[in-house]
C-alpha cells in the first residue's frame, strides 16, 4: 500500500502543471485589475442624477435631487489635450463679485493632469479684460508645484499658494476654491489628505453676475489650458462649510452636490457637458473628448 507522501507526489505529478497554469493566470489577471473593487462598483450613466427644480431654473421651492444619486462612478470624464474647452455662455443663478462684498462663490472639481510645467486652468470666469477667477497647480508657489488660485485683471493678480503636498500627474486630486467677500479659501485633497489653507484677499476687484465661464480653459489672466481630465465640477453662490467640503471629497468623484439651494451649475462631464443643476447652464464644448479609462487615475478618498 502507497505510503501518504507517495500519494501526495503522485498527485503533484499529476496536477501540479495544472495547479501552476492556474496561479500563473490568476496572477496576470490580477495584474491587470480584474480583480480591483472599482472593477465591479456600479457605473452611472451620464445624466443618472440631476437636480430637479419643479419651479423653473433659479428657483428652490421644493428643489431635490432625482436619478441615481447614491455615489455610483461615472461611465466617462472629460478629456482636455491642452487647447480645449468648455464654455457656458452666462452663468445665471451666480450674483455679482468683488471684493470686500457679501459675494461668494465655491467651485469644486475632481481634475488629473497629465502634464505640470506651467499654470494649467480647471476652471475661470472667461471675463476677457475684465476680472477672473481660476486654480490649479502653479510653479509660482516656493518653486514647487502646488495648488494656486489667482484672481485677476488684465493686468494684475494675487495668488494664495496652498502647502503641504504635490499635485501629481497622472492622478486624480480634489480641488476647492471659496472666497467669502474677504478670504481665499482652498482645499485639496490629494493623495488620501485633504489639505486646506484661508488667506486674506486684497486686491479689488469685480464681476459682473452672469458672466461667461469656462471649464478647462482660461481667458483672464492668461493661464493654459487644461491638460488632462476634469469630472464633477461644481459652483455654489455661497461659501461651503469645511464639513460640506469633507463630504464632498469623502462622496468620491461620483459624490452628488450639497447646498441645493445655493448650486449654480453641476457639470458631472459623464459623457456630455449638461448642466444637472437644473439652471440651464450647459456647456459648449470645443474639442472635448470623453474617456472610459479615466479610473487607471483615480483612487477612492
Amino acid at each position: 500500500m502507497p505510503s501518504k507522501l507517495q500519494s501526495a507526489m503522485e498527485y503533484l505529478m499529476t496536477y501540479g502543471w495544472a495547479i501552476l497554469i492556474i496561479a500563473v493566470v490568476l496572477g496576470a489577471l490580477f495584474q491587470l485589475g480584474i480583480f480591483n473593487a472599482s472593477t465591479f462598483t456600479p457605473k452611472a450613466p451620464p445624466g443618472a442624477c440631476h437636480v430637479f427644480r419643479p419651479n423653473g431654473p433659479n428657483t428652490v421651492s421644493f428643489i431635490n435631487l432625482q436619478g441615481i444619486c447614491n455615489g455610483e462612478l461615472p461611465q466617462y470624464a472629460a478629456q482636455f489635450s491642452g487647447s480645449s474647452t468648455i464654455s457656458i455662455a452666462k452663468l445665471t443663478g451666480m450674483q455679482a463679485l468683488s471684493y470686500g462684498g457679501s459675494s461668494k462663490i465655491t467651485i469644486v472639481a475632481w481634475a488629473n493632469p497629465s502634464i505640470i510645467a506651467a499654470y494649467y486652468t480647471i476652471a475661470s470666469y472667461n471675463a476677457g479684460a475684465q476680472p477672473s477667477m481660476e486654480f490649479g497647480p502653479d510653479s509660482g508657489c516656493s518653486g514647487n508645484y502646488y495648488l494656486d488660485v489667482i484672481y485677476a485683471t488684465s493686468i494684475s493678480y494675487e495668488s494664495a499658494c496652498l502647502y503641504g503636498s504635490l499635485v501629481p500627474t497622472n492622478q486624480y486630486s480634489f480641488f476647492v476654491f471659496g472666497f467669502d467677500g474677504t478670504h481665499i479659501i482652498q482645499y485639496a485633497g490629494i493623495n488620501g489628505h485633504l489639505y486646506t489653507n484661508t488667506v486674506s484677499a486684497t486686491l479689488a476687484f469685480s464681476i459682473p453676475a452672469a458672466s461667461p465661464f469656462m471649464i478647462g480653459g482660461s481667458a483672464g489672466s492668461g493661464g493654459s489650458n487644461w491638460k488632462g481630465q476634469i469630472s464633477n465640477v461644481q459652483i455654489y453662490n455661497t461659501t461651503l462649510s469645511s464639513n460640506e467640503i469633507t463630504a464632498l471629497y469623502n462622496g468620491g468623484i461620483g459624490a452628488a452636490p450639497v447646498q441645493l439651494n445655493n448650486l449654480v451649475g453641476w457639470w458631472p462631464l459623464n459623457g456630455d457637458t449638461k448642466d444637472y443643476s437644473g439652471n440651464n447652464n450647459n456647456g459648449v464644448p470645443s474639442g472635448v473628448t470623453f474617456t472610459s479609462n479615466w479610473e487607471s487615475g483615480y483612487s477612492a478618498p
